[in-house]
């Protein structure tokens, strides 16, 4: 099976105020510890001036590099609920910081995590989840009168058509997760009446809604 995980849109911030602190959500994709950390020292610069710069991170393709940090906030109340979000949405290869701005009152250990758990989780509703798959191009080459009926099943299939070539005959590039039966399939419908050749690996980003 081809490889897929789920990981941000886009990178992003949002920000919420709660018993007038700031929380101040980042986001950004990764795929290194080193990547990580350098955006996590650079928000920490950025917002020198925060009373905390807590983080959160995932990384690999099985989840393996698994980090979070309070930055001074009681232990527990920061990068641990910042991380369970990132785990119950499935995302990996990303990085949250949480900055806060302290606004005088204290909110206690539930209203923290309550507080850098909705900062992280409506942060990603604003950049949006996208499910990335590891699909491949097939070229589907066949004569002009057959395109009507390969296009129908296509759509009715949900095959999504990367490009299409017309030459003496119609050559259609699709993405494909199994390409051995999405070819059974296309000889079947068209009574072998069809070539085929096989293109790249390609990663295929789909919105999650």
């Amino acid at each position: 099976m081809l490889e897929s995980y789920r990981t941000i849109k886009e990178n992003g911030q949002w920000e919420i105020d709660i018993k007038k602190s700031r929380f101040i959500c980042f986001l950004q994709r990764v795929t290194t510890e080193e990547e990580a950390r350098t955006m996590i020292q650079q928000i920490k610069k950025e917002h020198w001036k925060a009373n905390h710069n807590c983080s959160a991170f995932i990384i690999g393709s099985d989840g393996h590099l698994i980090r979070s940090s309070d930055d001074g906030e009681p232990n527990g109340t920061a990068g641990t609920p910042m991380l369970e979000v990132l785990k119950q949405n499935e995302i990996i290869n990303v990085v949250a910081v949480v900055t806060r701005y302290f606004g005088g009152t204290k909110l206690g250990a539930g209203g923290l995590i309550r507080a850098y758990s909705t900062a992280v989780s409506e942060a990603l509703k604003q950049v949006g989840i996208v499910e990335i798959k590891t699909q491949q191009e097939l070229f589907v080459t066949i004569e002009y009168s057959l395109l009507g009926k390969l296009q129908h099943f296509l759509e009715l299939n949900d095959y999504p058509i990367k490009d299409t070539q017309f030459t003496n005959e119609v050559t259609v590039c699709l993405t494909v997760d199994e390409i051995e039966r999405t070819q059974a399939e296309i000889v079947e419908l068209l009574n072998n009446q069809v070539t085929f050749e096989i293109g790249k690996f390609i990663p295929t980003e789909i919105p999650i809604t």
